[in-house]
């Protein structure tokens, strides 16, 4: 099945779809160097936050702006948009260059969610906001069906224990994988996986909003019923 019929969309512009599937390490090996999917991706990040925004004020009148913002960046996370490109396979549509392909490019998740931006992106050039709007809420659908504003008030990382610890004794445990910026400024990246597997990254300030921003992904997304 083609990228379009996963996407339930045909492009007007064949130039377009194209270039939204071009990673940029193909520079490397072809000269002159295609356009890649970065303006996209930075087009397509601005239009999906729209339409996620609109969606979340829409379908939870009663919640203030605090966390509307945490509902939409649980929904927007890298782990989650990456999640939604896995489920119409986009990783084996990109265009990328063989080391990229041969070190795991077409199932890093940050080549999946600025590729699945881009698509977007794309499908805005193409036919405007409301065609944007359909393919986003389609391919987020299981990211907004998950969604729960108490997650958002509460604590995700003793929700995700609790959800996984009905399934087996063991708990969920989480690792900070990288360290930015300076003393008084850091950003901490932390990672839950749960039986060997990874289930969600979230970053922050501290170790602490890390670890919960992890598990505010891995509900998201809920990578342990795959």
């Amino acid at each position: 099945m083609s990228i379009e019929e996963q996407l339930n969309y045909t492009f007007k512009s064949q130039t377009l779809l194209n270039e939204a599937l071009s990673h940029p390490s193909l520079s490397s090996e072809i000269r002159p160097a295609p356009p890649d999917n970065q303006r996209l991706e930075y087009l397509g990040d601005a239009v999906v936050e729209l339409v996620i925004s609109t969606h979340l004020y829409h379908r939870f009148p009663e919640f203030q702006e605090g966390v509307l913002t945490k509902l939409r960046a649980s929904v927007v996370s890298k782990p989650a948009l990456a999640a939604a490109a896995r489920t119409i396979d986009l990783g084996s549509a990109l265009f990328m260059s063989n080391g990229e392909s041969g070190s795991g490019g077409r199932n890093r998740d940050s080549n999946l969610a600025d590729a699945l931006e881009a698509m977007i992106g794309a499908i805005y050039l193409d036919s405007g906001l409301e065609a944007a709007k359909e393919v986003s809420l389609q391919l987020l659908s299981n990211q907004l069906e998950s969604l729960n504003p108490k997650r958002s008030q509460g604590n995700a990382k003793g929700e995700l224990q609790e959800i996984l610890q009905k399934l087996t004794p063991e708990a969920p445990s989480y690792e900070v994988i990288s360290e930015e910026g300076p003393p008084h400024d850091r950003t901490f990246v932390c990672e839950v996986t749960w039986r060997g597997k990874p289930l969600g990254q979230g970053s922050g300030p501290s170790k602490k909003s890390a670890e919960a921003k992890a598990a505010q992904a891995a509900l998201t997304t809920q990578i342990w019923k795959s």
